[in-house]
């Protein structure tokens, strides 16, 4: 639900309830389903373990809020690297690895804003 809707259709004191009920419970979203299965995976991983450190339910669960935030130069670095690891190939038409490099406008677009579609004519 995007959160303009939300904020239509819940009010500032309800969202508070939620946020208290939250604190007093644990997680609502995805954070709980990460601490249930961890939980799942270390008991696992306990049967099967042999002599050692037992293994935890935080061994198992990402650590998400402390992700540093990549610009979109970042990501389509980390994308092109992860296609080569593969054996993929560059298709796009800046298929150079430069992804260091601006290239302006929207996917599917060129420099002034049409469609390679539009070029062509």
């Amino acid at each position: 639900m995007p959160v303009a809707e939300l904020l239509a259709r819940v009010s500032s004191a309800e969202l508070t309830e939620w946020m208290a009920y939250e604190r007093i419970t644990g997680p609502l979203g995805p954070e709980r389903g990460d601490a249930l299965h961890g939980i799942l995976t270390a008991t696992v991983a306990n049967t099967a373990r042999s002599k050692g450190r037992k293994a935890r339910p935080q061994d198992f669960i990402p650590q998400w809020a402390g992700k540093v935030r990549q610009d979109w130069t970042e990501m389509l670095a980390a994308v092109r690297a992860a296609n080569r690891a593969m054996g993929g190939a560059d298709l796009t038409e800046h298929g150079r690895g430069d992804a260091d490099v601006d290239h302006g406008g929207a996917p599917g677009r060129g420099r002034h804003g049409r469609r390679r579609a539009d070029r062509r004519r």
